[in-house]
């Protein structure tokens, strides 16, 4: 490929860069929008119910009643330290769960009740319900079943906990009732030192103050997923230029892996923002994809990048298979020793195509730039955690990944190289290039 860059691939790639910075200027203000503090008058108008809550494992429907006798239920207080959030998307009120509390790896149900007095200063009031829960909930007044996140009975179906609000009873407003809340860990969920149940604890809130309140709980929750919907937008926009160039390119096999690669990319980052912003999929559902969906595509990648050099080496094709099947045997097998060594297998792998490109590659800077952003991406606990690099940063007071970090690195550089590698207008067009195989 020519190492020259033409006048109209010149301005293709100013576009991308510009573009990508337009991007990451307005993603960088959604960030600042929703890692505000929640606006002091409202937050005065309305109570913080933390403090003692009891509590108890186990379920029993009738726990939710008035009448129940919780005196000799466990008390946890569900005070959070000044400042505290949680450390994935920076919501606030942090509290450890019933696994700090003597349940280490207990899953399963568990009930919170706490008796709360509502001011006669307001004819309607709400409850914002406690917006970091492991897993799912439902929250109970008097008794009464008043909603929650997902479906917890006989045959759950858990989904995300999102900021979620309840309207009490018109005649609850001067009175003092009783406040259940159900919750259901799931088997499959991980197991911390903090884990298990409320995070963070509800909010009582008259009208329209509640209104307020449960807005500047939504703009948290989009800023905290927005990079998990923005960069999966940009990959497919990377598809959709590459198809743009695919009569111009000398190199078509590295384009077509290439594509498959970036939708499985993008398709699986999108899955955090759909079940963090809606009830669409389950988080069993989200746990199984989110298991193995990186296995092809780091196949597709290792596939993709053995094409961009000179010749395929098939021993290459072959080794990235053969890894891939056996990182889902023991994805299947819960081997933790295999899972290791699989992704040690890959890192070798991605080594071997490094040097092949530095050796022998076209752009042989930028593809070696594009590849380590890919593996960076995908081995940050190989490569990144030795180095100290944290696995999260929080600007403006919300949760950003290493990996996003990465990713909003790595598309204008695969945007740039996608470019690159295509012929100018004046320049040689359509036939792709065919290669021959050779064994590694």
């Amino acid at each position: 490929m020519d190492s020259m860059v033409d006048a109209p691939q010149r301005r293709r790639i100013v576009a991308i860069l510009v573009g990508s910075l337009i991007v990451f200027a307005g993603v960088s203000a959604d960030l600042a929008t929703g890692g505000r503090p929640d606006p002091p008058a409202l937050r005065a108008a309305a109570t913080l119910l933390d403090g003692d809550w009891r509590f108890r494992t186990g379920d029993d429907p009738h726990r939710a009643d008035v009448a129940t006798d919780d005196h000799d239920w466990q008390t946890i207080d569900l005070t959070a330290a000044p400042g505290s959030h949680d450390g994935d998307v920076g919501l606030p009120d942090y509290v450890s769960g019933w696994m700090a509390h003597g349940h280490a790896d207990y899953h399963g149900y568990a009930w919170y009740r706490r008796e709360v007095t509502v001011p006669a200063t307001a004819p309607s009031w709400d409850i914002l319900g406690p917006t970091l829960v492991e897993d799912g909930y439902e929250l109970y007044w008097n008794g009464r079943l008043l909603g929650g996140s997902g479906r917890i009975d006989a045959h759950p179906r858990v989904v995300g906990t999102r900021p979620l609000r309840f309207a009490l009873p018109d005649s609850a407003a001067g009175t003092r009732g009783v406040l259940a809340i159900r919750v259901l860990m799931l088997p499959t969920s991980g197991s911390s030192a903090g884990g298990g149940g409320m995070h963070s604890p509800p909010i009582l809130a008259p009208r329209p103050v509640a209104d307020g309140l449960h807005r500047a709980q939504w703009e948290r929750t989009v800023a905290g997923y927005i990079a998990d919907a923005v960069e999966p937008m940009a990959m497919f926009a990377l598809i959709v230029l590459a198809l743009v160039f695919w009569s111009r390119t000398p190199n078509r096999p590295f384009l077509a892996w290439a594509c498959v690669a970036l939708a499985l990319m993008a398709l699986r980052r999108l899955n955090n923002a759909i079940t963090a912003w809606s009830d669409l999929q389950s988080l069993t559902t989200y746990s199984w994809l989110a298991s193995w969906m990186w296995v092809p595509t780091l196949a597709a990648w290792a596939l993709a990048w053995n094409r961009w050099c000179e010749r395929r080496w098939r021993g290459v094709d072959v080794a990235a298979i053969g890894i891939a099947i056996a990182t889902i045997a023991a994805i299947a097998l819960h081997s933790a020793s295999a899972m290791r060594d699989v992704r040690l297998a890959f890192i070798a792998l991605f080594v071997v195509i490094a040097v092949r490109i530095v050796r022998g590659g076209a752009m042989r800077l930028l593809a070696l730039a594009t590849l380590l952003a890919i593996v960076a991406s995908y081995f940050g606990t190989e490569l990144l955690d030795p180095l100290g690099v944290p696995g999260i940063w929080f600007p403006f007071g919300i949760g950003v990944s290493r990996t996003q970090y990465i990713f909003a690195l790595l598309i204008p550089l695969l945007g740039v190289l996608i470019v690159r590698a295509s012929s100018s207008p004046s320049g040689e067009r359509g036939e792709g290039r065919v290669e021959p195989s050779v064994s590694a």
